[in-house]
């Protein structure tokens, strides 16, 4: 299956292995990955802070972009998928704009759900051996509804157990700009989440949105935990 990849800003510029390991993993599974090189940011962050107008502009260059071919369009990141997909809502007023932006919402997927509900697999040949306590975020389990495919993939990778802990679909505290503008709740946050996982006393934190990783992950710096962090992608390609 021919498919492109959305790499977002965050996998573009800080967690570039994240990105090689989700191309690396559709590759393994059988798919030919093609990378629109004009993409840029999905407009997240402004529409998040009120920028809606500003983001716009955006908005129409990347539609233009994904336009160059009709295959599906993954993204390693729950928030990134959900920002596009919701492209239509924003460009309304302009009813050729929002047609666009529904066509290209139909083809984006999370990693995850393409994997179990498009290639049809669950057991991708992973192995990782070691306890791991998963954070679903907010993007992928409250507004594109996605539970339990990261569970069925992460369930299948030989060795690893997952732990259950308190309030595990609590969110983490980034929340985009939240966590820029509601610093001191953000932080608070952040700190009750770390403090639940850590009653598990996991090897690993699993992720599918890297920017809560980031989160969850340099508050377990800052304490001093030593507590591996992954993304799914990474997980999945393990052997």
């Amino acid at each position: 299956m021919d498919v492109n990849f959305f790499v977002t800003c965050i996998g573009d510029a800080l967690k570039s292995r994240m990105a090689r390991d989700t191309v690396l993993l559709l590759e393994r599974l059988g798919c030919r990955v093609h990378f629109p090189e004009k993409q840029g940011c999905c407009g997240q962050p402004a529409i998040n802070g009120g920028y809606v107008q500003d983001a716009i502009p955006g908005m129409k260059k990347l539609i233009t972009v994904l336009e160059e071919n009709d295959f599906p369009i993954i993204s390693p990141a729950g928030s990134c998928t959900y920002a596009i997909k919701s492209y239509a809502n924003w460009l309304s007023e302009e009813p050729e704009w929002a047609e666009r932006a529904n066509r290209i919402a139909e083809r984006m997927f999370d990693l995850t759900t393409f994997i179990v509900r498009h290639l049809g697999m669950t057991d991708v040949g992973a192995r990782l051996p070691g306890k791991a306590v998963y954070h679903p975020s907010c993007s992928l389990f409250r507004k594109l509804g996605v539970t339990e495919e990261p569970i069925m993939l992460l369930n299948h990778v030989e060795g690893l157990e997952l732990l259950p802990f308190h309030a595990q679909e609590t969110c983490c505290g980034f929340g985009g700009t939240f966590s820029v503008k509601m610093a001191e709740i953000s932080g608070e946050m952040v700190k009750e989440k770390v403090s639940h996982m850590m009653e598990a006393k996991p090897d690993y934190l699993i992720g599918a949105d890297v920017s809560c990783l980031i989160n969850i992950g340099g508050r377990m710096h800052r304490e001093g935990i030593p507590v591996k962090v992954m993304h799914i992608a990474e997980v999945l390609m393990s052997r």
